[in-house]
């Protein structure tokens, strides 16, 4: 077999120093994972064959008790302001699961508010906060119909509906204000939000935050509670997440302060999200708890220098849920070009995992029958759709022997795998499970063919 060369950091061990070529490291996998004396890996007490075997692959599969200690480690960094960012991972499962350990969820979408409403029989909806840099009046309608409890506002447009839907019916939502101050996250273009030059939010440095502000704060159709920021997704350094604050600081310290235009109308402060996660064993990344602990050292700072009194939130999605789940593959073919590579194919790709092709992200791999062993094999591991792009891991470790018909998984895959993929080549969606206490729960069933043909019209 042909094998992929390793990268530099994995030749050197990374920075964590585990092996790349050793067994998969438990601190890429769920809290409660496990290997049974017969190598088997286990989550939430369930052997990972036996569900494939179970529910088919590819298969999702969530460590609920690792989703559960995350949600509270969120609550507790944040003394409670802590809000699940739904894009992440979502289904009615997940809502329900993040509102019982105390957060409350940000949604994007009106699709993605339905969701959150219709997985509870009481209301929930004051829990709830609406985000998106293009709400639709029919969005923005439901919303306030619901009672959110905080809509972002992310455009002059989008207080001109407010206003409109206001003179309808005199109902009076909670606002936060969207800025863009200008710090830019060490991430993916695609994924950083935080620099001027970006969609979202009224830019700090360009002044046209200052008149969303003052055009707020003197409008009766919403009340003005605070500011929302968000630098960007996956950030490792915990301090360009604190850059920001100071930033936002200097910039409400006239607006907001006593003889402002906007003075008593700052009782919140969102961060946003964007703790990245570790995805290879050459990464490491804060945990919430040390993320929380920063940025609320530096509010407090903050605050006592302008007067504030405002309360710091957060809204983490992927450090709550990617690292809770494993994705498992059935290997269909091995194609060797020699003294190339070895391409190793999986019945899963781009329709689960669109990360790889969108922002050429990194995953490793281990076989969930064979977990404890060790892992000398470079092959790339690619999907089955039609797209030469489709690769899910470029440089794959696996142990020796690797053959069609063998189960393979990839790590740290519980957040926007699911939620941005799609049924490309009409292949459906994989079926989404939580594991704990040894039962595995089916939460979203598989994507059928007739899913996909009921919504065509002849």
């Amino acid at each position: 077999m042909t094998t992929e060369p390793h990268n530099a950091a994995a030749a050197e061990g990374g920075a964590t120093g585990d092996d790349p070529g050793g067994p998969i490291p438990l601190r890429l996998l769920p809290d409660t994972a496990r290997v049974s004396e017969q190598g088997h890996l286990h989550l939430g007490g369930c052997d990972l064959v036996d569900l494939a075997a179970e529910f088919g692959t590819p298969l999702f599969v969530y460590d609920e008790a690792h989703l559960r200690a995350r949600c509270r480690e969120a609550v507790g960094a944040f003394d409670g302001g802590a809000a699940y960012a739904a894009k992440a991972f979502l289904c009615a499962a997940m809502a329900r699961l993040a509102i019982s350990e105390g957060m409350d969820i940000d949604v994007a979408s009106g699709g993605e508010l339905q969701t959150v409403l219709r997985a509870f029989d009481g209301d929930v909806a004051q829990r709830v906060v609406l985000h998106g840099n293009n709400k639709s009046v029919a969005e923005l309608a439901m919303a306030r119909e619901a009672g959110v409890g905080r809509i972002v506002v992310d455009s002059a447009a989008e207080l001109d509906r407010l206003d409109e839907l206001h003179r309808a019916d005199g109902a009076v939502p909670r606002v936060l204000l969207r800025v863009t101050p200008g710090v830019r996250a060490e991430t993916h273009e695609y994924i950083s939000t935080g620099q001027a030059d970006s969609k979202f939010g009224f830019d700090i440095g360009q002044g046209v935050a200052i008149a969303a502000v003052e055009r707020a704060a003197a409008m009766s159709s919403i009340e003005l509670v605070g500011i929302h920021c968000h630098i960007g997704s996956q950030v490792f350094r915990v301090e360009s997440l604190a850059r920001a604050l100071d930033v936002v600081a200097e910039f409400a310290a006239p607006l907001f302060g006593e003889g402002g235009p906007a003075a008593g109308c700052f009782d919140e402060l969102s961060i946003g999200g964007g703790l990245g996660v570790a995805y290879v064993e050459s990464e490491e990344a804060p945990t919430i708890a040390e993320w929380g602990a920063t940025l609320r050292e530096r509010w407090r700072s903050l605050s006592k220098r302008y007067g504030f009194e405002a309360r710091l939130v957060a809204e983490p999605g992927r450090a709550i849920a990617a690292a809770a789940a494993v994705t498992l593959y059935t290997v269909g073919s091995i194609k060797e070009v020699p003294g190339v590579r070895t391409y190793v194919a999986v019945d899963g790709g781009y329709g689960d995992n669109p990360r790889p092709m969108l922002y050429g992200s990194d995953y490793t791999a281990f076989m969930p029958a064979r977990a404890g062993e060790p892992r000398p094999d470079r092959v790339r591991l690619v999907g089955k759709h039609c797209e030469s792009g489709d690769v899910i891991v470029r440089s794959a470790p696996v142990p020796d022997g690797i053959a069609t018909g063998d189960l393979i998984a990839t790590p740290v895959t519980g957040a926007y795998g699911y939620s941005m993929g799609a049924p490309y080549n009409r292949i459906g969606r994989p079926a989404v499970v939580f594991a704990a206490g040894g039962d595995a729960q089916l939460v979203i069933r598989r994507e059928t063919v007739d899913d996909m043909l009921a919504l065509d019209v002849l």
